[in-house]
Parts: C-alpha cells; structure tokens; sequence
C-alpha cells in the first residue's frame, strides 16, 4: 500500500533537480522573448465553470476535460486550453478597450484522453494573445514571436507550418454538402482516412468533379509561397482564392522580417479547435512526435463572452520542446550547482552570521549542522551527488576549511 502511493496517476510526472532547473531556464528565456515585444502577463484560474469550454466554444470535447463540482453544484473544469479562458478575461477587463491588446500567459493545462506513446495529460503552455488586431501584421507578428521564442530555447532546426480555414471553407463551399457531412469531411481529413473521404464524396455525385480531386489532394496542398499560389489557377472560388492571396500577403512581411526560412506552407491544415477562423499554424521538430506549437485566428470567440473583436493567438508545449531539446542534445545553461556550510553543534551562532554573509555575496549555501556518528567522508559523498560545488567546514574550535568537490554525479 505505502509503495502504491509513491506513484503518480497515468499522464503526470514528477520533476525535480536538473530537469525541472532547465525547464524553468527555457520558460524565462521564452517569456522574456514574449516581454521584449511588449506582451504582458495575464493569470487566470486553473480551474473555471464548464460552460468557458463547451461545445459552442469549439474548444476541448466534453469527454477530455477532467470535471467536478463544487458546494453549489456547478460544474467545474481543470481548464484544457487557455485560448477560451483569456478571452473570458478579455471581455471582463478590457470590455470598453478600442485598441489592441497584447497579452502572454505560462501555465499548465489538463487534457483527460487515454495516454498513448508517452502523451501528458498535464502539460505546460506558453503563449501570447494579440486582442484587437485583424490585421496580417498582426498574425506576422506573432509568427515572428514563435520563431524567435523557439530559438531563444535554443532550438535551431524547426518549422512552422501556416494555413488557413479559408481553404477547407471553400472546399465544402463549392462542394456543397451538409453541414454534418463537412464535420465528417473534416474528421476523415485530419485522420487521413482516405478510403472514407471516397466513400463521402461517392454518395455525394452532386459535388463538382474538380472539387472532388481537390479534396483527394487536400493533403498534398503544402510547400514553398509559389507551390501555394499556383492553386488559385484551378479553381475559381474566392474564397479559396481569398484565403491564398492572405498567405501572399503575409508571406511578404515575414520576408522583412527575414524569417522565411523557418516558415512553410500547407492548406492541409484543418487545425484542432473550432474557433479559428483565419490562419493556422503550427511548428515541429524532430525528436518528438507531437507538435510544439499551434495557434491561429480567433476572431469569433471573444464575441461569445460579450465584447466583439478580432484575436490571434497560439501556445508553445514547453514539455514537448523539453523532450525535443533533450533528444537533440542541446544544452541548456541552468545552474542548480550549491554549496554546504557544515559546521559543529559547538559553533551554531558561527555558521549562521556566516551562512548569511555568504548568501549576501551570492552564494547558494545550505546550512547543516554535523551529526555525530557522520564523517566529513559521507559529506562529500553527499555533496558528489547533489549538485554540491564546495563545502565550508567550521570545526570545534571555529576554524573554517573550504573542501572542494572535485566529482559532482550528474
């Protein structure tokens, strides 16, 4: 019984030392990218009613989102996308604000699907939302957040995938289906069952032939801006020429930018929340088999909470970028490394005036009074494997020694 609860619940972990040190490390160098553009913190709650996420919001479904209730009988969440819960925020506190807004968050979220291939049901998010903005300097702006935050972690290989809902609109437009049957074209998209999207567009003979290879080819839509550009030349429905000529626009500012590079198109991508309603991206690495990053357009949501406004977002999975920086090898500048200042019982008020004169200097330092039946041998013992760089001795008589630890366990 007592070794079951030294385990945690399938989809959690613990984190502790070095690893939660270079987490916390990547976490600061991110959010000081997101300050340096002017982003400001925002907190909201970890848990919140039921209804910030329901189905209306195109958020999490139902069933992945780990609920309770509280003395009243609501119904309460532990919140599975921060997106909806700021924009909460935004209409409370910013109600009566014309201008633009510009907020970043760091926080965990909660998402109650069966764990497969290592998948987290707790992870952490880091992220910015640009309230107030419809603008494609808007959506560059935070594409070039993206970029310049993965680097700042140190991160040099990696793309970011842009697309754009305006796609798939047109494509259901022009083939003229139900609007069930294009929630089922677009689950059968995004789990590339092609077999089923023949069978769909089979029982539909209505849907124009040049629609129906489009949408056979809907997941070879992807490459460079003029890969991109040549699809407006087969067809002629403007909203997906619409949608093209945005990316086109866009593409040219990142250019100023100078981040092409890192930035690649595919019109494949549906995205896995409903609010969005413009572009979509996302970036991966190697080294993991999730992806890193998602955002896009949300211009809708904050309408649903009272105040009507245009909204772009997107969040990093700092645990994913973890496991991609580790699996790469990429080392991260965090330093746990401290000292001991182990002293005789005899001498207690000694170590402690010095204890303090050294943590004023900067020294990390933990106190320990000596026990007696452990040698100075055990000490260092300690020290090797705990991050310990020196140990300062007081002895009986007061006298202070300073013991390097040569090895220190990694």
């Amino acid at each position: 019984m007592k070794n079951s609860l030294l385990h945690t619940p399938e989809g959690v972990r613990d984190r502790y030392n070095l690893e939660c040190a270079r987490k916390e490390y990547t976490r600061k160098r991110i959010m000081k990218v997101l300050h340096s553009y002017g982003y400001r913190d925002i907190e909201t709650p970890t848990f919140e009613f039921f209804d910030i996420f329901n189905k209306d919001r195109g958020s999490v479904a139902s069933k992945d989102m780990f609920k309770f209730f509280d003395k009243e009988g609501n119904t309460l969440v532990l919140r599975p996308d921060i997106t909806p819960a700021i924009a909460r925020a935004v209409a409370k506190y910013y109600a009566e604000e014309d201008m633009p807004v510009r907020l970043s968050y760091s926080g965990n979220t909660f998402f109650n699907s069966s764990s497969y291939q290592g998948r987290m049901k707790e992870v952490t998010q880091l992220g910015a939302e640009l309230i107030g903005d419809e603008t494609s300097d808007a959506d560059a702006e935070l594409i070039s957040m993206i970029i310049h935050s993965l680097r700042a972690s140190g991160l040099e290989e990696f793309q970011v995938e842009i697309g754009h809902t305006g796609f798939f609109a047109g494509l259901v437009e022009e083939a003229g289906i139900s609007e069930e049957e294009a929630e089922e074209l677009k689950l059968l998209l995004e789990n590339k069952n092609y077999f089923g999207i023949e069978e769909l567009l089979h029982a539909n003979e209505h849907v124009p032939t040049a629609c129906k290879e489009m949408i056979l080819r809907f997941s070879e839509t992807f490459g460079q801006i003029e890969q991109i550009s040549a699809i407006k030349e087969l067809t002629d429905n403007k909203t997906i020429i619409a949608s093209i000529e945005y990316l086109e626009k866009l593409y040219q500012i990142l250019t100023v930018y100078n981040l092409e590079k890192y930035v690649y198109f595919d019109l494949g991508i549906i995205g896995h929340y409903k609010y969005y309603t413009g572009i979509i991206f996302q970036a991966y690495t190697y080294g993991t088999g999730e992806l890193i990053v998602t955002g896009g357009r949300y211009d809708k949501l904050i309408a649903q909470f009272g105040k009507d406004c245009a909204s772009v977002g997107f969040g990093i999975n700092l645990d994913q970028l973890m496991l991609a920086l580790d699996r790469q090898k990429i080392a991260i500048d965090a330093d746990i490394t401290a000292s001991i200042l182990l002293y005789e019982r005899e001498k207690k008020e000694q170590a402690i005036r010095r204890a303090c004169g050294l943590r004023e200097q900067g020294v990390r330092l933990q106190l320990m009074k000596k026990f007696r039946e452990k040698t100075l041998e055990d000490y260092l013992a300690l020290a090797r494997r705990s991050f310990i760089d020196r140990i300062y001795y007081i002895d009986a008589a007061g006298n202070e020694q300073v013991i390097p630890v040569e090895e220190r366990l990694e």
